[in-house]
């Protein structure tokens, strides 16, 4: 039977497809910085082998941008349940045991780690965004914070897609049968 929206249920499956929609949304626009990453690529190849021409930024340019697509799509790589993991049992649990091992994975090691990462992350990207931080090399990238920046945007997806699989987690959890 079917809940209505303003239940508990109703509701957290609203959230839970909100939250989705959000993840999607992040993980599919970080993805396109792959493409920026390949054609920088390429062009730092072509430069170098082909005209002698070198710069440092656009090498450090393609890292971040692959740097970027590893953190801003990880949420969106745990809605797909893309990320690695040990499957030895999982696999052959039920959906409801599956749901609850779900439900503790996302609030005791997903949610909790990536708050500890957001606080210690933090004053480390602070720290580099007001000391006008850059990289090392004469011709490198300028404003080091910003690639700091990806490790709360990082924690933030995670745990916001988190949020979601522990929702419905529990709604799974009460499902009857």
């Amino acid at each position: 039977m079917a809940q209505p929206a303003h239940s508990w249920p109703g509701r957290a499956r609203t959230v839970v497809s909100g939250i989705e929609w959000i993840s999607e949304a992040i993980g599919k626009g970080f993805a396109w910085l792959t493409l920026g990453s390949v054609l920088v690529c390429f062009a730092v190849v072509v430069l170098r082998y082909g005209f002698g021409i070198g710069h440092v930024w656009m090498q450090e340019l393609y890292v971040w941008f692959h740097a970027m697509v590893f953190t801003g799509c990880a949420g969106y790589a745990l809605k797909h349940n893309a990320h690695v993991r040990v499957d030895i049992f999982y696999s052959s649990m039920t959906t409801r045991k599956q749901a609850w091992v779900d439900l503790a994975g996302a609030c005791v090691l997903v949610i909790p780690w990536m708050a500890f990462t957001a606080w210690v992350a933090w004053p480390w990207m602070m720290r580099s965004y007001g000391m006008g931080e850059s990289s090392g090399a004469s011709d490198g990238m300028p404003a080091i914070w910003v690639l700091k920046a990806m490790l709360i945007v990082m924690t933030a997806v995670l745990i916001l897609q988190a949020t979601a699989m522990a929702l419905r987690s529990l709604l799974i959890s009460q499902e009857p049968g």
